[in-house]
This record gives C-alpha cells, structure tokens and sequence, in this order.
C-alpha cells in the first residue's frame, strides 16, 4: 500500500453490476490515486437496468467495521452513499466526527432509484439540518433539493441558503441549462458548465461523481476545485460508452 496515496473510505450499498455503490466508488478512487477502502450498507439484488432487492446492513456492524478502519488508518474522506435511515446516517457521521474530526464528508443523497424503489424518506426537518450540520458537501440533483430542502429551487430559497453544509447541485434534471452544475457555498455560488462532450446516461452517475469529489478532497484540493475536477472526471465517464455502465479513466 503505497505511503503517498491517501486513503479514502466509501460507506455506501453494494451493486452487484458494479455501476453505482461501493464497487463504482472504489473503481472512481483507484483511478485518482487514492487507496479507497469500503464498507457496505446493503446488500442488492440489480442490474443496470432494474432494481429488484435490497438488504440493509446492520447498523452496529457498520460502526465496528468503521472504528476498525478509523483506528488503524488516517482517513482524509469519507464518502456516504444510500442509507436506510436519517438515524443511521447520523450515527455513521456521529461515529466519523468522533474517531477523525478533521475527515472530510461528502453524501451523495440517494433517496430513490431511477427504477423509482425508495431508499429514504425524509420526516423529521429538525433532524436533518443537525445531520446537515456534520457534512462538507452533499451531491444532489434537481429532485432530491427539494426532497431535502422544499422550496430550495422552487421559491428561490436558494438566495437566503442558510443550509450548514456546502451543496453542489447537479444538473442533469435542469431542463433549462442540462448539464450545468451548481456550486452552493456561504455567500456564493459557483457555476460548473458542461462541455461539449457526448455525454449520456449512466447508471451510478452521483456514485462516480461523489466518490471522485472525496478523491480530490483527500488529494488536498480545494471543495470549488474537487468540484470542479470531478466534474471533468464524471463527463468522461458519461461520454466513455453507449450504454447505462461506462469506463472509468482519468
């Protein structure tokens, strides 16, 4: 294990295809460098093209397995994935702020799948702004704003974001700039434009990208310039193949 690369943890769901989860995560860090280690939430039965079961982790064997890696490693990043429960997560993130406060979060908030089987529900508001509170950055896109925080787009709640945690809007489901990026940071917003690349859609898409954010985190990069890098990353990954699964390459 080479002594340069720093090491980047994914707690995320285990996809059988290898196209989102813990298996694209790791394929995403391998590629920045980065020694990635990972612990699974669930386990599912899917495809690229359909979902079918999932089987949560038990919680407690997620926070052994975590203090297991956290004692015998420096963690620069950790990358969240889909969780079952606000409590679980918070748990997670508890358990990270414990063992290494200086680990950088990202949570790629996966709350549904594109074959529409929902992973998690948001009830409690309270709990979730203190959850909120314990994250770098989250990675959602144009539906799981305004599942986590109704009227952010909307009724331009956006201008008055008083959110503890940085959000990077993706752009995917943006129908008036597709593909454009948004950077939400304290008092500024940065736009990521797409390229020109032929991009189309992938399964696990805010897998890759999450995961290669916590790369370039880990890597010393900046959160505008892990943003902005993973972005390159991720359009080359849309644009590798035809298909729902693309290549990993930097």
């Amino acid at each position: 294990m080479s002594e340069n690369r720093p090491f980047v943890l994914t707690i995320a769901g285990l996809d059988p295809s290898g196209g989102a989860g813990i298996l694209a995560d790791i394929k995403t860090f391998e590629q920045h460098k980065v020694t990635g280690f990972a612990i699974a939430t669930a386990n599912t039965i899917q495809t690229e093209n359909k979902f079918h079961e999932i089987q949560w982790t038990n919680l407690s064997f997620v926070i052994r397995s975590m203090e297991t890696l956290f004692l015998s490693y420096k963690i620069n990043a950790v990358k969240i994935g889909v969780v079952p429960s606000l409590h679980y997560l918070n748990r997670i993130l508890s358990t990270i702020k414990l063992l290494s406060p200086t680990t950088q979060i990202v949570w790629d908030p996966v709350l549904k799948s594109t074959t529409e089987f929902e992973f998690l529900s948001i009830e409690d508001r309270l709990d979730l702004n203190k959850i909120l509170s314990k994250i770098d950055l989250i990675t959602p896109n144009y539906i799981e704003i305004e599942k986590l925080l109704p009227g952010f787009i909307k009724d331009h709640l956006w201008i008055e974001n008083e959110t503890s945690t940085a959000i990077l809007l993706k752009g995917g489901h943006n129908l008036n700039e597709v593909g454009k990026d948004q950077l939400f940071l304290k008092n500024k917003i940065i736009d990521l434009f797409a390229s020109e690349k032929d991009c189309t859609e992938k399964h696990g898409s805010g897998c890759v990208l999450s995961s290669a954010i916590a790369s370039n985190l880990a890597l010393n990069q900046t959160l505008e310039m892990a943003c902005k890098n993973a972005k390159t990353y991720i359009e080359k990954y849309l644009s590798s193949t035809s298909t729902l699964i693309g290549y990993h390459y930097v």
